[in-house]
């Protein structure tokens, strides 16, 4: 799969509003190509989703080639706009990055998540140059969406969270972000706090008690992603089904559970 220019571009004006890019997490072809049916704008994956439809934690722990075959799987099936997350960058060296970032434009990604974890923002400021810089000589505009982990790890005191963050917002946005994501930021005051201190694209993710959509599009944010949630719950529904299956044998149980198979296998033939 090529570059897709103009599918970066097309992803960037998703971000411009007014309607909030509501973006349901998928993890390989057969759930990006059942996202776009529903009408999905753009197919995000969840890192937790593809490292484990592979048998791999979450966490930097994916083969760098099994992420890159998954967005070519992904890019082939969907017509929308392919971004993904790149966790870290799987390396701590920023040309090692953006080597990736090159691998993954290649394969038809039009954006990435890269995090801060709980390494220094310099460093993920160094990965996110590397990668501007990279993906400027394919002639992308790589949306690139810097996660900081300020909420989700607890990296400030909480009254310290939302300054904390936007400082690292704006030196993303100087090292080259076109986005900045903030999961586990979920209190009204703090994601408005946070959508006006910065000129970036706010980016939100499933958590209870997080506002609707309405609500968070009010509050300014322009981007709500569903993590790994819809992963997890998939997982949890099957493993509740399969071992009601191999203790019991019980057919209807599943078979009641079961969708069209028809409908399905006619949904994957339609971008095969």
């Amino acid at each position: 799969m090529p570059a897709r220019p103009d599918a970066a571009t097309a992803f960037h004006r998703l971000h411009q509003g007014p309607e909030l890019l509501i973006l349901a997490n998928a993890w390989d072809a057969g759930t990006a190509r059942l996202m776009e049916s529903l009408g999905s704008r753009a197919i995000a994956t969840t890192s937790a989703g593809v490292a484990w439809a592979h048998g791999y934690a979450d966490g930097d722990r994916l083969p760098v080639d099994l992420l890159v075959g998954t967005v070519a799987a992904i890019a082939r099936t969907v017509a929308i706009p392919v971004t993904t997350d790149m966790e870290g960058g799987y390396s701590d060296r920023p040309e090692e990055v953006g080597e990736l970032a090159v691998r993954l434009i290649d394969a038809g990604a039009s954006g990435i998540n890269i995090e801060d974890g709980s390494a220094s923002p310099d460093l993920l400021c160094a990965k996110i140059e590397a990668i501007r810089q990279v993906a400027e000589r394919t002639g992308v505009n790589l949306f690139i969406n810097a996660r900081t982990d300020v909420f989700l790890r607890g990296l400030a005191p909480q009254e310290a969270r939302v300054d904390e963050t936007l400082t690292r917002a704006s030196r993303y946005r100087d090292a080259g972000a076109s986005g900045i994501f903030v999961p586990a930021a979920t209190a009204p005051d703090d994601i408005r706090r946070i959508a006006t201190g910065t000129d970036l694209p706010l980016n939100v993710m499933a958590r209870p008690g997080l506002p609707a959509a309405a609500e968070l599009a009010r509050l300014g944010a322009r981007r709500l992603s569903a993590g790994s949630a819809l992963s997890e719950a998939l997982l949890n529904r099957l493993s509740d089904l399969a071992k009601a299956f191999l203790e019991a044998g019980d057919s209807d149980l599943i078979c009641s559970a079961a969708g069209s198979y028809g409908s399905l296998n006619a949904l994957m033939k339609k971008r095969a």
